[in-house]
C-alpha cells in the first residue's frame, strides 16, 4: 500500500541541492564582502537591488493576468509607497483583488 507521505529520491535530492544552493550563494555573498567597506555609490547601488529584483519578478505577472489584478498591484504598490506594515499592504493587496473580481472588473 502506497502512503501518504511516499519518500521520492530524485525529489528530495532536488530540494536539498536548492537549498544548498540558497545557502551557497548567501554565504558567498557575505564572505565575498566582509573586507569591503560599502559607502556612497556602492552602498546606494546595493540598497536598490532588493526592490528592483522584486520589480523584475513581479511585473511579468502583473502585466500578463486579468485587469482586476493589474488595478490591484498598482493599489498594492500605493499602499507599499506609504510606508505601511508588509502584513497591511499583504492584505490590502489581496482584498483588492478579490473585491475587483467580485465587482466583475476582469
Amino acid at each position: 500500500m502506497s502512503g501518504v507521505f511516499t519518500l521520492h529520491w530524485p525529489w528530495l535530492l532536488a530540494i536539498l541541492g536548492m537549498g544548498l544552493a540558497t545557502y551557497a550563494t548567501r554565504v558567498s555573498g557575505l564572505l565575498l564582502m566582509r573586507g569591503v567597506v560599502v559607502t556612497g555609490r556602492m552602498k546606494a547601488a546595493l540598497d536598490a537591488m532588493p526592490p528592483s529584483v522584486l520589480a523584475a519578478v513581479i511585473t511579468p505577472t502583473v502585466l500578463m493576468t486579468g485587469r482586476a489584478e493589474t488595478i490591484a498591484a498598482v493599489i498594492t504598490a500605493v499602499a507599499a509607497v506609504f510606508r505601511l506594515p508588509l502584513l497591511a499592504v499583504i492584505v490590502i493587496g489581496v482584498g483588492s483583488v478579490w473585491a475587483l473580481q467580485a465587482l466583475g472588473v476582469a
